[in-house]
């Protein structure tokens, strides 16, 4: 069984699912990984310490940033000469575009999101959530090659062996672009829920601290916005000492306390973390089918019929805005930090 593994990076930094990915490939016997770029030997020697059997290495600075057409064309054209039975990608937005495009020039299907994949005989199982996470389906993947992106965290990495290495297999590249990338502008830092293993989010209920007073000169909605920031300001010091990332629930970025790349639930991101504090989160259902697959929720609010206390396996009654800074300190402590 040949399966190529697509190794998701921005300009050398790879998505962490990438490697999951990798280990699920090994599971069917040989994996590639393919790795699109230029300048990437630590990134190649990386693949090979991942367990990757070979690293097909398009290296060419035509595909230094990310572009749909050429980085399609090159890897549809790769696995026509190569014949893999199973192409994986992480999932990400760029991998749902790349995964749908090569699908569609190699005349086959792509399953995305999937959370297990098994072989049966000589065809793939996949399964994969539906109906915000209520039930699971299972598909038994026909084509050739099986295509499938893997929702991070769902497949465990595999162990590093910083011993192995290896020498990349040159292929060609095919560009066949309409586009050109003239440069990138970040207009905020990238939020990568996805691959967290610890999430602190905030709700609607961060903005309701009363014993702050606002700066004088200040509207009720602008008010409201400075009370939410410095409760947004709690909840990113705690996640920065567990070494984490801040979420938050469709109520705080509805109300313009915190930019959507935060957001969990139906509308935002599906998180698996291993830890997922929740701080003034009522728990509607469109937030819990975002963090239901947390392995360990905790959730802080004053409202003890509040929703999110029965998706927890602790729950804290109280004011946030002491419990917050408590464990903030607390976990520096304890951590040495």
């Amino acid at each position: 069984m040949k399966t190529f593994v697509y190794i998701d990076h921005f300009k050398g930094e790879v998505q962490p699912a990438s490697w999951e990915a990798l280990g699920v490939a090994k599971s069917f016997g040989s994996a590639s990984a393919v790795i699109f770029g230029s300048g990437l030997d630590a990134l190649t020697k990386t693949a090979f310490e991942f367990g990757a059997g070979e690293v097909l290495l398009a290296d060419d600075s035509a595909l230094t940033d990310y572009r749909a057409e050429a980085f399609a064309s090159t890897l549809s054209a790769l696995a026509s000469s190569r014949t893999p039975d199973l192409i994986l990608f992480p999932t990400t937005a760029r991998t749902r575009e790349l995964a749908a495009m090569t699908a569609i020039d190699l005349n086959t299907g792509v399953l995305v999101d999937v959370t297990a994949l098994s072989l049966e005989g000589d065809k793939f199982i996949a399964t994969r959530p539906i109906y915000e996470g209520k039930l699971l389906e299972k598909t038994v993947c026909s084509g050739k090659p099986v295509i499938a992106t893997l929702r991070a965290r769902a497949f465990p990495r595999p162990a590093q062996d910083a011993s192995k290495s290896g020498g990349a297999t040159k292929v060609e590249t095919k560009i066949n672009s309409l586009t050109t990338v003239e440069g990138y502008t970040v207009a905020e830092a990238v939020v990568n829920l996805g691959d967290a293993g610890v999430i602190v989010s905030g709700g609607r209920g961060v903005s309701n601290n009363p014993s702050l007073t606002p700066p004088a000169g200040l509207d009720e909605k602008q008010a409201e916005l400075w009370r939410a920031q410095q409760g947004f300001k709690l909840v990113g010091e705690l996640a920065s000492i567990l070494g984490g990332a801040v979420g938050a629930s469709r109520a705080a970025v509805d109300g313009g306390y915190i930019p959507y790349s935060h957001q969990v639930g139906q509308t935002g991101k599906v998180v698996t973390p291993d830890l997922y504090i929740a701080c003034g989160i009522s728990g509607a259902i469109q937030h819990l089918v975002g963090m239901r697959n947390a392995k360990l929720v905790v959730a802080i609010n004053k409202d003890a019929d509040a929703p999110i206390f029965k998706q927890a396996r602790y729950g804290v009654v109280g004011d946030l805005f002491a419990i917050v800074p408590a464990l903030t300190e607390a976990f520096k402590k304890k951590l040495g930090k």
